[in-house]
């Protein structure tokens, strides 16, 4: 085996955005955060990114792989030191960029002579660092309490040679093209939402994740309302920082704040009824999901962006739950039919008051189309659909929240 104090050879570089290793007949790559797959092309379609020579040499030396004299093709020591009883570095390849990160397929030799393939994100700079934590951890925490749900994560950290340049690493998959199979899925889904409360007992997260390059606020709070709301305000802020004021928009956050969303959450949180958080994705939508095995079309879940969020308990002889990640579902974009939501609350009944299910969940959906009009700041659709929800919902409830509600 080859070596020397920067890091082990690679025995078998193959040059970084080919042909063979960027894409693959039936197969999607693992998707980067806000979940790119309409940028990815199969070799079968004829249509493949191409990508300049320049660029190669730039990604050489993004992801922590330089060239040391004689040529040789070299693995930062950070990278390696994350990876389990690693013998030898067999493979680096390109696989896939967003606007924010990029990905590559490491393939090592383990020291019993197995060999074992590992996915690796990489970003720059301090938000693409703290995002990569977010997902490590967010990650780490679906995996502790349902481990056949995600790709293992191995570790995070900083290039050694590059302290700009930030890695995850987990276990990688090829997916097969296609959204889960709604029955198993759903039914994992719901177990990750009711097997756990928050650690805290609180709505919100240890630390800052991140839905693309958008933080998340966190914040611990004990109310749910108090939760949506302040992440809701800390997207706005965003978007207005990215895209300018909207007057139009402007106009409606008085109503959304003091009335729909009073209106809306106050009473899961009323008349007897208490909320435990547990745990969601964040960002589940289907190109955050993969499929794992062609003949159950079982699927997984990745690119988290996770907090503790809404789960509720009536203490009646039943419990019931609900929780925001199905407003994530509500766009025909997102691919979620109407089979997943049926799927879904045949595990996890819809919670009450039963009859304002439909707008809590476009009033969850709005947190997710605002996050793209933040993500997206030139793709007018976006904020033009927040709008007009939230006028719609300022219609349907111009009194916000009474003691009325709840008899």
């Amino acid at each position: 085996m080859e070596s020397n104090q920067t890091g082990l050879c690679v025995r078998q570089f193959s040059a970084i955005g080919s042909r063979e290793h960027l894409s693959c007949e039936h197969k999607r790559v693992y998707a980067l955060h806000g979940g790119f797959q309409d940028d990815i092309r199969s070799t079968a379609s004829g249509i493949l990114r191409e990508r300049p020579r320049h660029r190669e040499i730039e990604m050489a030396n993004v992801f922590g792989g330089y060239t040391a004299e004689g040529g040789q093709q070299l693995v930062d020591p950070n990278v390696l030191a994350m990876l389990p009883d690693v013998a030898d570095v067999l493979e680096v390849a390109y696989h896939q960029e967003s606007a924010w990160a990029k990905a590559f397929r490491l393939k090592v030799r383990q020291s019993d002579g197995s060999e074992e393939i590992y996915f690796m994100k990489v970003s720059t700079d301090h938000h693409g660092k703290m995002a990569l934590m977010g997902e490590f951890e967010s990650t780490s925490t679906i995996h502790s309490i349902i481990p056949e749900f995600c790709p293992k994560p191995i570790g995070w950290g900083t290039f050694e040679n590059d302290s700009d340049s930030h890695f995850y690493i987990c276990k990688f998959y090829d997916f097969i093209e296609g959204v889960p199979e709604p029955n198993s899925f759903c039914e994992k889904l719901a177990r990750l939402h009711s097997s756990h409360s928050s650690p805290e007992g609180k709505f919100g997260f240890h630390c800052t994740t991140y839905n693309g390059n958008l933080p998340q606020d966190n914040t611990w709070f004990e109310s749910w309302e108090a939760f949506f709301a302040n992440g809701l305000r800390h997207v706005l802020k965003v978007r207005e920082e990215r895209a300018g004021q909207n007057p139009e928009l402007d106009a409606l956050l008085p109503m959304l704040f003091d009335k729909v969303i009073p209106r809306l959450l106050r009473p899961l949180e009323s008349g007897g009824r208490e909320i435990q958080p547990s745990l969601v994705h964040g960002d589940l939508w289907y190109g955050n999901t993969g499929i794992i095995d062609g003949d159950t079309e079982e699927g997984i879940v990745y690119d988290p962006a996770s907090f503790w969020a809404h789960n509720e308990s009536r203490p009646a002889s039943t419990n019931e739950y609900t929780t925001d990640e199905l407003g994530n579902w509500r766009p025909e974009r997102n691919k979620f039919t109407r089979r997943y939501f049926q799927a879904y609350h045949s595990h996890i009944p819809k919670a009450e008051p039963e009859e304002d299910y439909e707008d809590r969940n476009a009033l969850y959906s709005l947190r997710f189309n605002l996050h793209a009009a933040a993500l997206f700041p030139n793709q007018e659709m976006f904020i033009r659909m927040a709008i007009e929800e939230i006028r719609r919902l300022g219609e349907a409830y111009p009194e916000g929240y009474t003691d009325e509600v709840l008899n």
